[in-house]
């Protein structure tokens, strides 16, 4: 007898429109085919690009491996397929995506949406890791670049083997890789052999691997879709706050990939933490390596979002204050790049609070001091940082920080044709009150209409009733909670009404319940007989 094999289930193809999800990728150049399938995705080949664009997933490849028509008629559903797709767990979509290669290209752009990598001396270098980012780069929107400070960054001094002396390192950012010519003696990365074969042996590997600008170029490149840039550096000591680590020179080369690769959907930054001396090495024009072109992709950054460091402005030493007023400086210089195109930004003080950064024109510290030896006609002609204005800033917040009633109104009124929403939080006042502080709110509505407008906060206490009891009381309660909501943009609240202390909200809890004994009294009435 002959067995006869059951013959395999047909594959279908179907040709559907091109897709416009906003998950479809938008490739600008066309990935290298591989025949080794890492992550499941189909490599794309000239016949799925046009004009040298990426066509949408479902030109790549729609064979699923399915006779079922109800099936094949929802997957094939492009408003459908995607809203369940967004709904599946990270961990699901690993899985999902080894059934076929349909369902790998579908859930790519979904589960690779957000990539986060904490950067070891490995990170960018190893042949695995980059061919795998060649594959999923495209669908990156939004990119983490993790680097905490710790043993292994801290860059202890440069000493001279044979003398025993200090040698200082004049760092200057090697972009391209130079040419190995044979025969010929290699270009010194770090300016001289000398110096090469002196960090080579002192310094840790992180360093060489955080000063290889090629390699962040190459990493970059592949993120051809990326929409929101996170820069994390946690973990600083303020004690070493004057001295170069390894983080520093990976954010040189960060920004300088930045500078160069094919990011023109970039529109988010994310700086939380930084440290104090970190925007130096991000400043597009102050830092290492800069060209008169790198602000143009800067200038992309329409939202803005920092946690920095605070800055001990206040030292009885004057070496440390100064050197303090300079990173201020450095922060002042770094919002003013960015400030033309930011339409929203937010900035908080991590640790105590530090002056306002919107208004360090106004500073006594930051004013230069005149000198005695002056002429008498420059005196009292002495300026300082030159005043921020963002042209098209529609929301801002501000945490954490001291000012004057005066900085707030004057920033209030200079931005009141733009700014839609403004927010401060924990912010204290030297002088001034609040009242002076949002006059400007007053002289532009033309009334104070909006002081009686505030959110109040009170203790509500809990009613249980049957469901069958119409709740009379608390019906109105709940209407005014939905007004509260749709007049939430222009309410005040979170500035001038304090916040709920712990102490009220435990004495709130322990009212209501009180006790065991309590509890079962109130449950074994009239409105719940059948309790026990």
């Amino acid at each position: 007898m002959h067995s006869q094999r059951p013959s395999p289930p047909s594959l279908k193809r179907s040709v559907s429109e091109e897709s416009q999800s906003s998950y479809a990728s938008q490739a600008t150049t066309v990935s290298r085919t591989s025949s080794k399938l890492l992550f499941g995705e189909i490599p794309l080949t000239p016949a799925t690009t046009v004009d040298g664009r990426y066509r949408s997933n479902s030109s790549i490849c729609n064979l699923v491996s399915s006779t079922n028509p109800g099936f094949l008629r929802f997957w094939l559903n492009e408003e459908i397929r995607e809203n369940v797709l967004a709904h599946i767990e990270q961990e699901d979509l690993s899985n999902f995506r080894l059934v076929c290669h349909d369902f790998s290209a579908r859930a790519a752009p979904h589960l690779f949406e957000y990539l986060t990598v904490t950067f070891k001396s490995s990170s960018f270098t190893k042949p695995a890791r980059m061919e795998a980012l060649s594959r999923i780069g495209r669908h990156v929107k939004t990119f983490t670049f993790h680097m905490p400070h710790g043993p292994e960054t801290f860059l202890p001094p440069i000493i001279d083997p044979v003398t025993g002396e200090e040698k200082q390192l004049l760092y200057e950012p090697q972009v391209s890789a130079p040419p190995n010519v044979p025969g010929q003696v290699r270009q010194p990365k770090y300016g001289s052999q000398e110096i090469d074969d002196i960090l080579v042996h002192q310094y840790p590997p992180i360093f060489h691997a955080a000063t290889n600008v090629p390699a962040f170029v190459a990493a970059m490149s592949e993120l051809i879709n990326l929409q929101h840039l996170k820069v994390s550096c946690p973990g600083f000591d303020k004690t070493a706050r004057f001295r170069r680590n390894a983080v520093d020179y990976a954010l040189i080369s960060m920004r300088i990939a930045v500078e160069r690769a094919p990011l023109f959907s970039l529109s988010t930054l994310s700086l939380v933490p930084i440290h104090s001396g970190g925007l130096l090495y991000l400043h597009p024009m102050h830092g290492f390596g800069s060209t008169p072109s790198s602000a143009k992709r800067w200038g992309q950054i329409r939202r803005l979002n920092i946690c920095m460091e605070s800055i001990p402005y206040s030292s009885t030493s004057a070496r440390t204050r100064t050197q303090s007023l300079e990173h201020l400086r450095i922060l002042h210089a770094y919002l003013r790049t960015l400030s033309r195109g930011l339409t929203k930004l937010f900035f908080r003080w991590k640790g105590e609070r530090g002056l306002s950064p919107l208004s360090l024109d106004r500073e006594p510290c930051m004013l230069p001091v005149e000198e005695e030896c002056m002429h008498p006609s420059m005196r009292g002609q002495v300026r300082g940082p030159r005043p921020l204005r963002f042209s098209r800033l529609r929301y801002m917040e501000l945490e954490n920080a001291v000012m004057d009633s005066v900085q707030i109104s004057d920033f209030i009124h200079k931005h009141r044709r733009t700014l839609v929403e403004f927010l401060f939080e924990d912010v204290k006042l030297r002088h001034g009150n609040w009242d002076e502080a949002l006059e400007p709110l007053t002289k532009i509505a033309g009334n104070d209409g909006w002081k009686r407008r505030q959110e109040e906060v009170m203790d509500v206490p809990i009613i249980l009733s049957p469901v069958d009891i119409e709740p009379r009381i608390m019906g109105p309660l709940y209407e005014e909670q939905e007004d509260v909501r749709e007049k939430k943009v222009h309410t005040l609240s979170r500035w001038l009404s304090k916040k709920e202390s712990p102490h009220s909200k435990k004495s709130a809890k322990d009212s209501f319940w009180g006790g065991g004994e309590h509890m079962k009294r109130f449950l074994r009435g009239s409105i719940f007989p059948s309790w026990k």
